[in-house]
């Protein structure tokens, strides 16, 4: 199996994809995402500047893949206007879609969701919707056409890494396409976990920009998922209920 992922016939080399917004300032930001690896940075349409000029979010990460997503949108409606607009003002038909149910918990509104996913695949874009750890919910996303799936670990923002282990290793089994696990990572154990779990791929942001050291910290998480991932490639050892000598028994000296 390669290393390199692909989704919608695009190749990227690192499986960690990040996020712009909170970072203590632009230059952290840069140098964070820079250390990360990432070839897929997402941000917000409804949250930056989209006009290239000053100090703006887009200029400085220029020449990087975007990955805009439609944060704040609590309609499918409003998903898709934004989807539009950041195809417009970022030249990409690429769209992680949100649509979110509840402004407590951030958990998605399914029904909405699928609809958004469905007119938007419809009309040309390539859709990576964030969704719940459902696996009957990611299978409906991919029989309409979403590109990659994008389960949550756990809330966003919160730090809990991957709440449902036993959900994310069954949505990555059944996928017929890329699942990248989106929201809830705090460390870079949690996204070895994601990736042990059968994941495709990482997003994340919080636990970049909120970290003491940002860079550090995305260098770390860089590294995370390609741990996690080769480790799943290696395969693991069984687990046992007893001990089990490394060395044969046999030939001891003295025996």
């Amino acid at each position: 199996m390669s290393d390199a992922l692909t989704i919608a016939g695009v190749t990227l080399s690192s499986r960690l994809f990040i996020g712009t917004a909170g970072y203590p300032n632009q230059r952290i930001m840069v140098d964070a995402i820079q250390a990360s690896g990432a070839d897929l940075v997402t941000l917000s349409v409804r949250r930056i500047s989209l006009q290239g000029h000053g100090s703006d979010t887009v200029r400085l990460l220029a020449g990087r893949r975007f990955l805009p997503n439609t944060a704040g949108c609590e309609t499918a409606r409003d998903a898709i206007l934004t989807a539009q607009l950041a195809r417009e003002a970022l030249g990409t038909n690429w769209i992680k879609v949100e649509v979110i149910g509840d402004r407590e918990t951030l958990y998605p509104d399914v029904g909405e969701l699928l609809e958004a996913t469905r007119e938007l695949v419809d009309d040309g874009f390539v859709v990576l919707p964030y969704c719940n750890d459902d696996p009957v919910v990611c299978a409906r996303l991919a029989d309409l056409g979403a590109a990659a799936v994008m389960p949550m670990g756990s809330l966003i923002g919160s730090g809990m890494g991957v709440a449902n282990p036993g959900n994310l290793e069954l949505i990555c089994a059944r996928s017929p396409v890329p699942v990248i696990v989106d929201a809830g990572i705090g460390t870079a154990s949690d996204a070895v976990i994601a990736m042990e779990c059968g994941a495709s791929g990482v997003l994340l942001n919080t636990a970049v920009a909120k970290a003491d050291d940002p860079v550090r910290m995305a260098h770390a998480m860089r590294h995370a998922v390609e741990a996690g991932w080769n480790a799943r490639q290696a395969g693991r050892i069984a687990r046992r209920g007893r001990a089990e000598p490394s060395s044969p028994q046999l030939g001891l000296v003295g025996s």
